[in-house]
Formats: structure tokens, C-alpha cells, sequence
């Protein structure tokens, strides 16, 4: 693939995502109500303050989740080729390892899997 083809398929990728937001924008029905701006969660009314801190930790805990889901999303392909690929793979899956393991245990030292 070309340099052209590559700037041509950007642009019109571009373009095409910029008239979809700019034909919803005009074709979807609009209504603005008091109800809609209010803040809902599962059907009771709010009471109090609505917009509430959370502990920053729960975000720290899911994005870890999130790296050892996509870990996962990597390991089976890597045992797929396993015999294929002989010795190189299992080294290849050992630095993988390692950095993910430095990785947790950089996060248990800082106290994001502490639930509290």
C-alpha cells in the first residue's frame, strides 16, 4: 500500500465519520426537558448531593483488571504457536511475564489492591 492510498484512506475515513455526526446532529429528534438533566439511578429519586467522589483506588483496581484481562487475550495466541515457534516464544512469554509481574507488583506496593 502506497503513501497516497494510506493519506486517501484517512481522509476519507475522516470524512465519512465527520457526515455521520454531522447527519445525526440534524436528523435526530431533539428535546430538551427539566427531566432529562436531573440525576437518576435506578428509578428513586435522588436525595441529598447528587455528584459524589469516589475513591480514586476503584479506578486503580479496574485498570489492573483490565491489564490481566488483555494479558489473557494474549497468552492464547502465544500457546497456539507455542510448538511452532520452539524456544523463542517461551522466552518471548517470560519477558511478557516478568513485565506484568512487575507491573502487580508495583501496584501492591503502591496499595492499589487494597479494597477499603
Amino acid at each position: 500500500m502506497s503513501a497516497e492510498s494510506l493519506i486517501l484512506f484517512f481522509i476519507v475515513g475522516a470524512f465519512l465519520v465527520g457526515f455521520a455526526l454531522v447527519f445525526a446532529h440534524y436528523v435526530a429528534p431533539h428535546s430538551t426537558n427539566s427531566q432529562k438533566s436531573e440525576a437518576y439511578e435506578c428509578g428513586i429519586p435522588t436525595e441529598g448531593l447528587t455528584w459524589l467522589q469516589f475513591n480514586v483506588g476503584y479506578y486503580l483496581f479496574a485498570i489492573i483488571f483490565l491489564v490481566f484481562d488483555v494479558e489473557s487475550v494474549f497468552i492464547f495466541p502465544w500457546a497456539v504457536v507455542m510448538k511452532e515457534l520452539g524456544m523463542v516464544a517461551f522466552v518471548e512469554i517470560v519477558i511478557f511475564f516478568f513485565v506484568l509481574g512487575l507491573g502487580l507488583l508495583y501496584a501492591w506496593k503502591k496499595g492499589a489492591l487494597k479494597w477499603e
